[in-house]
């Protein structure tokens, strides 16, 4: 009995430090992840993924593990990926490897821009979501900030040092606060956001094509993923109707035997 209920407590402390540990990182981040949809199936919403990660990631990332050939499991052609989607290479079996020198991105942000081909899913978090949760409210939360060196902030990564690269379909967005006192401190609680400057998309057209976008990251991440899925399931019934049909013969051989 008296282990048991050092078990419990132990459980309980941990339930509470990683209780404890996801609001402090939420209000580190500074707002908390909008769940991002799940398009992983429609070939349509990978297509436009695809032609948006391309056209505005790839300038600085790379996603060095995915092969330009790999796109056709979405439903393109290679004659689509080479008159659509190849900028860098000229190749379709090339891996997707951006033309940027690595110095020089070193030189102008600081660091070298990370690796995307498995973002989706290295970036989650206990108590805030998945990699595409973060994904999706990162690429929504960009704000004009002009004590910034790129000019722009970001209220899931603050102090983010990359601009704004889709600030165009988007346009210029300021956040709105509220000021509440909390254990006699002042506290900035995010209400919504004020619309500067019209983009090209209106908001829930951009929300759409930023759910498209990280649909395709969380693909590119796993594109085996809902095969996988499928062929365990398959397994599993196989394995189910196989146990059926030995339990059963095992009574046949034994019926006889007291």
């Amino acid at each position: 009995m008296k282990m048991t209920r050092v078990c419990a407590k132990a459980l309980a402390f941990l339930f509470v430090a990683s209780g404890m540990f996801a609001n402090a990182q939420a209000a580190g981040g500074g707002i908390a992840w909008d769940k991002a949809p799940d398009r992983t199936n429609d070939l349509v919403a990978l297509q436009n993924g695809a032609k948006l990660f391309v056209n505005y990631c790839m300038t600085c990332h790379s996603a060095s593990y995915m092969r330009y050939n790999r796109l056709t499991d979405i439903g393109l052609s290679e004659q689509q990926i080479k008159d659509n989607l190849l900028f860098a290479t000229d190749k379709v079996g090339e891996t997707m490897v951006a033309s940027i020198n690595p110095k020089e991105a070193k030189q102008w942000f600081g660091a070298n821009p990370p690796d995307l081909t498995l973002v989706a899913r290295s970036r989650s978090a206990a108590g805030q979501g998945s990699g595409a949760d973060y994904l999706y409210t990162y690429l929504r939360t960009y704000y004009p900030d002009e004590s910034k060196a790129t000019g722009w902030n970001n209220l899931a990564f603050p102090n983010v040092g990359m601009p704004h690269v889709l600030w165009q379909l988007q346009g210029m967005r300021q956040p709105v606060f509220d000021m509440t006192s909390e254990h006699g401190r002042e506290v900035k609680i995010f209400k919504g956001w004020e619309q500067l400057t019209p983009g090209s998309m209106t908001a829930l057209e951009y929300d759409h094509a930023i759910g498209d976008l990280v649909s395709f990251m969380q693909w590119m991440g796993e594109p085996s993923q809902k095969s996988r899925t499928r062929i365990g399931v398959g397994v599993m019934l196989f394995l189910l109707i196989l146990t059926a049909f030995t339990w059963r013969l095992n009574a046949a051989y034994w019926k006889d035997i007291k």
